[in-house]
């Protein structure tokens, strides 16, 4: 199974590395040309959401990517990947994909200082290490959106159709499951 990783900006080699883990082939998308190459499945990660969406159009990547979210493709979305997904933004007027129907509120727990730590349930996997790094949550969620797990009563994990949107860095901790549900949902895809 093969899996594109943006790597363009951002936290992109701990997914590699853990995917590969996994038993996933990985291939870094860092311009146009790499999008020709078949991948089961997308890793949007961690980083600063407004280069990686510039940089997206700028390499002319932007809307062959968002065709194959639209088709379906499985998309595992951390950090500034859930909001690349995003319908809307609360704190920003920018909008990027738009795949995933949710509001999401930009760095919703400070700045680097408001890091941290904890361990939650996520429904469908149990409890689970999380960590948030100038993270964002999620406000609002419209239909067909299911919250997987929350933190203080905001939403930091959501599931629509085949997009896992995470508030969080699962590639961060050793626990493996997240990117093995995501695998899960990639090998049901490529079938």
């Amino acid at each position: 199974m093969k899996i594109g990783i943006l790597a363009v900006q951002g936290a992109f080699i701990e997914h590699e590395t853990k995917l590969a883990r996994l038993g996933a082939e990985c291939i870094e998308l860092r311009q146009k040309s790499d999008l020709e190459i078949k991948f089961d499945g997308l890793v949007l990660p961690g980083g600063e959401s407004t280069v990686q969406g510039k940089l997206l159009r700028e390499l002319d990547m932007f809307e062959t990517l968002k065709g194959e979210i639209e088709g379906g493709m499985p998309v595992l979305a951390t950090c500034a990947g859930l909001i690349l997904l995003a319908e809307k933004l609360s704190n920003d007027s920018h909008v990027y994909f738009g795949t995933l129907p949710v509001t999401v509120k930009r760095n919703a727990y400070g700045r680097q200082l408001g890091s941290f730590r904890t361990v939650q349930d996520m429904e469908g996997i149990g409890t689970v290490p999380m960590t948030f790094i100038r993270a964002p949550y999620i406000e609002d969620t419209e239909n067909g959106v299911k919250v997987l797990s929350c933190v203080d009563g905001k939403a930091v994990a959501v599931k629509y159709g085949s997009q896992l949107g995470l508030s969080f860095h699962p590639e961060l901790d050793e626990d493996d499951r997240i990117h093995k549900l995501f695998l899960e949902e990639c090998s049901l895809y490529s079938a």
